[in-house]
Order: structure tokens, then C-alpha cells, then sequence
């Protein structure tokens, strides 16, 4: 157990834990000459069920900011009040800090017992017991004590005992290890050593650590837990860690870092927070009131932005974003400390709601029931409501992070809430089973009716699904959701398109009609040499719009191919160009052959031979270097024949090489890497990569 010492300037809070344990926690020249605590003191008193910890703090208005650092780890508070003095400012202040930090288990030490009399000591007993009579430490027992002559500090020194029996270890299990740190400095012989609370998980010697916020990497060497040399340290106790790392030094390590589990490491500057204003402020808090956080051994400037219509007034709690001027390692559920700018008076203080808290869109109703569900303090039972919201989802891997939750917690959490988890790149989300079966009847109901308004398409786009789709789920995670559905055989994925597994594209009865008339045009005698779109709308009297729609669609069918722009041919004469470069290949002894060759077997203009050949380039069916080409055998099942050369009409593909039309395949890309060509293979379109490199 951690007991910290609480209480105004000069009333014997160092001397009293000298008696208690005979340590004197002033090491400093400057507290011996001025008598005052200035900085943390720290003690330790052996028992026979374990040692007792000591955080001795300052009692003087000036170091209040160190007071609340060693307040923030501490089990039980030893509020110190002098018999001759009463309760004073900073007898106040630092009540107020114990209970803003929620510490709710403490005894009353009534100091200097011997310089007044009975009436006195009885009176100012009453007044401590008033001012304790409306917060956490109501009832908390008084013991009179004297220094001097020793008087009441063994019956002092059995109620700490036997608060210690009663209070037990904080539970290590289940938690990531987090130490805050108060003192840096260097021991000859050991190195670099930081000391601190650990406020949460456990350590051992050899274990690999990160500080934060700045990230450095280190290793503990060894370990001193409550001042005894020690294999490992656990939640709650004080620890001395050597540590030993690259940049590891006592100067690159600061007072209120956190030594912490590599996992944990995600410093936060902009954090949602539950926070309750002292009743003595004089006036409400206005947006942007610029304050100084304290949390754990850290102290940094902030902004206070407010988040509810309701201002936050003198004596109420309210949700509030802080943002940072430097980031700090932190974990939900925190508490913290808010005193002025002056650093003359505390203000309030309260918990950490949320590490990630977004900059826009921060006061709607759907954040403010994201904050409502961060505020319940189990995280099983914070999950559950997150999840139970609409459209949402939440990242275990962040969730897990931010709680300071073990791997096998975050586990044991989607187990018992039988939740349904999507990979998405190096994290993992969670959607609840309501929500995961929402998710699946709306992506049905959308496909079911996109392909009753449009038959002659393959699908929807893989983005706009996504975008429609209730909740929004990141790309990544949205796919592996549409591949768990793909494997089912409930939708087919084709590279950027998305349709019901038993839809196939159909014609409208007039697009049938005009295509039994285009398809003709574009075979026979002048199939590698067809005509182009606007001279096709010429010889038909249809518009040339229309002309180009309809060859987009055959494109997507895999009738045709756009081998330049509005220059579209038949797919089974692109196979039959691509065998007659193979053939002329095979020809050649080098395996080579040149444009004008290729031109004259397939007796067209110089201009329309090398657009083909272009294409093939693009698409890696020939290889071009100077003015020879090469053919690339794994690229020839491209353009195997789908279609009849003659009447254009859609034939099955044949029983070898790929489907007949590579369009919406994962493996082919559009120029910009990531959308699917709208028309088949055409004169903007990149090559999809070798099947063996995938």
C-alpha cells in the first residue's frame, strides 16, 4: 500500500513520517535550510504483511503542483492537520485535490498535540470532521499524535497496518504496465534509473520498454519494488527501474513520462473528459479557458473547449474536450487535476473519457452517446454500450490500448459478448451480432435493388456500396466483410464491382435490337479494321452518345475490347491479333518482330496497327524494346476467344486461360491503381500484374 501525506505548510507532515518509519524525507540542502518540504520525499515501513510506501509532499501554496504529483498514485491519504493551527488553505486545497483524484480511503494524523490543550485539540477535531462530513474521507479517523513526545504515533502506526491488511494489492492481472515517473537521475555502477508508482500491469527484469510520449526504447536492467531489490514490480507498489537503451540517459527521460508496455505507447493531446468544477470558483467556465493539467507525475498547458449546452458552473460536472499544448501518455479512466494558469488555485479536476477525441463534429448526439457509454468505468461493460449504439463499431485493438487492457482481456471480451471481428490492415474491428446481421440484410437489399434499376450492369462500385452501407466501415474491413459474404456465395466480388452471386447483365430490348445491328459493323472482312464510334452513329442514324454507352456495356460483357479511344473491335478478333503476333514471333528466330510486319499480316493503316500493338503493350501481352516487340506467354489467355468473329454474339468462354472478359478482376487495375476500367480493356487501361507476383 501507498500512503501519501496531505495538509498545509509547517504542520509536521515530514516529521511525522520520520516517526513513523525514521527516514527523514527532506534530502534536499534547500528543505533543510527553510525546514519546508520542496519536493517529493518518499519512506517505506516494513510489516509483517508487507512494507508500507510513503509519498512525503509539500505542504507550501508554491509546490501544490508536486503535491498532486505524488497525490496520484498514492492507496490511502494521511490528511495532517496541527492541533494549534486547525485546517488552513492548503489544508483545504489538498483535500480537494484527494477527492478531485477520487482517493476515498484515508485517516486524519492531529499533529503538535502537545502545544495546546484538551479544549483545543476537542475543537479542532469538530472542525476537521465538518470539513470532511460532505466528501470521500467522511468519517475518517481522527488519531492525535505529538512528534515531540511520541504520543499516539504507535496507535497511528497500527491503524496504517491495519488499513494495509484490509486494503490488499491493486490487481496486476489484466492490465499493461505503466509506471509514472517522478525522479531520473544516474547510480554509479546501475545507470540510468527513473522511479515512480506503477500504476498499473506488472514488470520484470529483462522486459522490454517504451517511455512516452517520447518513445524511447530501453530494457530494465534490474528492479528495486517498496526499496528492496526485486525480479519484478506490480501495481501499486513504488519502483526504482535501471534501465538500459540507446538514447537512454536521466536527461532523456523527464519528470511525469510513463514507462510503459511498447503497446500502450499512443501519446494524446486532444482528450474528452468528465470534469467537475470546485464549488468555491467564483464564476462559470468559458470555451477556450486556458488551464494546467495535471495528470499523474505530469503537468501541461491546456484549453479548455466545452462540449454541453449547459455551462460548467461552480460546483457541477460537466464533458469537456482538453486540448494539449504537448501530448502525455495516458489511459481511460484517469484522473486528473486542473488548476489556473497562475498556478495559484486548483479549479477541478476530474477522468479521462476518451485518448482519441475528434476535433470536428464533437458535440453531437451521437458523440455525446459514444462519451455516455466511455463513462461507465468496466470496460465490459463501456464495449458493450459503444457496440450497442447505432452504426457502430469499435476498434478492439485501440479500445484494448487506451484502457491499458492485457491480450487476454480484450479476448475474453469478444468471446463472452459473441462478438463479430474484421480484420483491417494492423488492427482488428468489432460489430455486434445485431449490428453484423443489419449490415448483411442492407448490402442485400441494396444489390437486390440496384440490379432491378440496372440489369445491363455488372454491379455497384465496391466504394459506393461502402458508403451506403450502415454502419461505415473502413475499406479494408468493409472487404474482408464482402469476402466472408463472397465465400458464403451470397455476393460476388470482381476487382471494384459487387453484385448478388446469381445476377448476370442483361440488355434492354433496345440495346439488344441496336447491337445486332453495331455487332455486324464491327466483324467480317473489316474486323481489324472496324469503324470508330462517331462514324458507326453516322452510318445508323443513332446518336453518337448512345453509340459509345451501348459499346461500353458490350465492353463489360466481354464482347469487345477499346483498343484506342472510341476505336472498340471484337474480342475474338483481339485473340486473333494476339495469335497473329504469336505467330509471327515463332516465325522470327530471335522471337521478335516489328510493327510493319504485324501491320501487313493484318493488312490495316500504320496508325491502327500501332494502337494495337500499344495496346498489347499496355496490357504485357508483347514486350517492346526499340522497334521490336516479344511476346510474353503468361499474358496470351487474356484474349482467348469469347465471341463469334462473325455476328459478335456472346459465346461461352473456352474450358482454358482466364474468364473471358478481365474486367472488375481483382488483378486489373485502372492507370490510377485503383479503379476498375469502366469499359474492358481500353486505351487508358495499365497491364494487371503477373499472376505469379501477386
Amino acid at each position: 500500500m501507498i500512503v501519501g501525506t496531505a495538509g498545509h505548510v509547517d504542520h509536521g507532515k515530514t516529521a511525522l513520517v520520520k516517526a513513523l518509519t525514521g527516514v527523514d524525507t527532506d534530502r534536499l540542502k534547500e528543505e533543510k535550510a527553510r525546514g519546508i518540504s520542496i519536493a517529493l520525499g518518499f519512506a517505506y515501513l516494513p510489516t509483517p504483511d508487507g512494507i508500507i510506501g510513503f509519498v512525503d509532499v509539500p505542504g507550501h501554496e508554491r509546490f501544490v503542483h508536486t503535491m498532486v504529483a505524488g497525490a496520484s498514485g498514492i492507496d490511502l491519504v494521511l490528511l495532517v492537520v496541527a492541533a494549534d493551527d486547525g485546517p488552513m488553505p492548503q489544508t483545504r486545497e489538498h483535500l480537494a485535490i484527494v477527492e478531485l483524484l477520487g482517493i476515498s480511503r484515508g485517516l486524519v494524523a492531529l499533529t503538535k498535540t502537545d502545544l495546546v490543550p484538551d479544549e483545543r485539540r476537542v475543537a479542532v477535531e469538530a472542525e476537521i470532521e465538518a470539513l470532511l462530513s460532505d466528501g470521500r474521507l467522511a468519517g475518517a479517523k481522527i488519531l492525535p499524535v505529538s512528534t515531540v513526545t511520541g504520543a499516539g504515533v504507535e496507535a497511528l502506526r497500527d491503524a496504517l497496518v491495519d488499513a494495509a491488511k484490509g486494503f490488499g494489492r491493486r490487481a496486476a492481472e489484466g492490465r499493461k504496465f505503466r509506471l509514472s515517473v517522478d525522479r531520473s537521475f544516474t547510480l554509479p555502477g546501475t545507470g540510468t534509473v527513473v522511479t515512480g508508482t506503477v500504476l498499473s500491469g506488472k514488470i520484470s527484469v529483462g522486459d522490454r520498454v517504451l517511455v512516452s510520449p517520447s518513445g524511447l526504447a530501453a530494457r530494465v536492467r534490474s528492479i528495486h519494488a517498496q526499496n528492496r531489490p526485486a525480479e519484478t514490480g506490480t501495481a501499486g507498489e513504488r519502483c526504482a527501474l535501471a534501465l538500459a537503451g540507446e538514447a537512454i540517459h536521466k536527461d532523456a527521460i523527464h519528470h511525469g513520462d510513463v514507462v510503459l508496455d511498447p503497446a500502450l505507447h499512443a501519446p494524446a493531446d486532444r482528450i474528452d473528459a468528465l470534469v467537475r468544477l470546485l464549488p468555491g470558483e467564483a464564476k462559470p467556465v468559458p470555451q477556450w479557458m486556458p488551464v494546467r493539467l495535471h495528470h499523474a507525475a505530469a503537468e501541461v498547458a491546456a484549453r479548455i473547449v466545452l462540449l454541453e449546452d449547459a455551462p460548467l458552473a461552480p460546483g457541477t460536472t460537466r464533458r469537456v474536450q482538453l486540448v494539449l499544448e504537448k501530448p502525455i501518455a495516458a489511459a481511460v479512466g484517469d484522473p486528473f487535476v486542473l488548476r489556473d494558469v497562475s498556478a495559484s488555485r486548483t479549479i477541478g479536476g476530474g477522468r479521462l473519457l476518451d485518448l482519441r477525441a475528434p476535433a470536428r463534429k464533437r458535440r453531437t448526439q451521437t458523440r455525446m452517446a459514444q462519451l455516455d457509454a466511455l463513462a461507465n468505468d468496466d470496460p465490459d461493460t463501456a464495449l458493450a454500450a459503444l457496440l450497442a449504439l447505432p452504426e457502430s463499431f469499435v476498434d478492439l485493438d485501440a479500445f484494448g490500448r487506451d484502457h491499458a487492457l492485457a491480450d487476454q482481456v480484450v479476448a475474453a471480451l469478444v468471446a463472452s459478448q459473441e462478438l463479430v471481428t474484421l480484420a483491417d490492415r494492423d488492427r482488428t474491428l468489432a460489430v455486434s451480432q445485431p449490428t453484423f446481421a443489419g449490415l448483411v440484410s442492407g448490402l442485400e437489399a441494396t444489390l437486390s435493388a440496384f440490379h432491378a434499376e440496372n440489369p445491363d450492369l455488372p454491379g455497384i462500385g465496391l466504394e459506393r456500396l461502402r458508403l451506403g452501407a450502415v454502419p461505415r466501415l473502413p475499406a479494408p474491413a468493409f472487404r474482408a466483410v464482402l469476402q466472408a459474404l463472397s465465400r458464403a456465395g451470397t455476393v460476388a466480388v470482381e476487382g471494384a464491382w459487387v453484385r448478388l452471386a446469381g445476377h448476370t447483365v442483361r440488355l434492354t430490348e433496345a440495346d439488344e435490337v441496336s447491337w445486332t445491328r453495331i455487332a455486324p459493323k464491327l466483324g467480317g472482312a473489316e474486323r481489324f479494321r472496324p469503324p470508330r464510334v462517331r462514324d458507326l452513329a453516322g452510318v445508323l442514324g443513332v446518336p453518337e452518345p448512345e453509340v459509345r454507352r451501348l459499346l461500353k456495356t458490350m465492353a463489360r460483357l466481354g464482347a469487345v475490347d477499346e483498343v484506342a479511344h472510341d476505336h472498340f473491335f471484337l474480342r475474338a478478333t483481339v485473340g486473333e491479333m494476339v495469335g497473329i503476333a504469336e505467330d509471327l514471333a515463332a516465325a522470327a528466330p530471335d522471337g521478335t518482330f516489328t510493327a510493319a510486319r504485324f501491320r501487313d499480316r493484318v493488312d490495316s493503316g500504320r496508325k491502327v496497327a500501332i494502337q494495337i500493338l500499344e495496346f498489347f503493350d499496355r496490357h504485357g501481352v508483347t514486350r517492346r524494346r526499340d522497334d521490336l516487340r516479344r511476346i510474353d506467354p503468361n499474358r496470351l489467355d487474356l484474349f482467348r476467344p469469347a465471341v463469334s468473329a462473325q455476328d459478335g454474339t456472346i459465346a461461352e468462354p473456352p474450358d482454358q486461360g482466364r474468364e473471358s472478359s478481365p474486367v472488375g478482376r481483382p488483378d486489373f487495375k485502372s492507370g490510377r491503381g485503383r479503379e476498375t476500367v469502366l469499359g474492358g480493356f481500353d486505351s487508358h487501361s495499365l497491364p494487371p500484374p503477373l499472376r505469379s507476383a501477386r
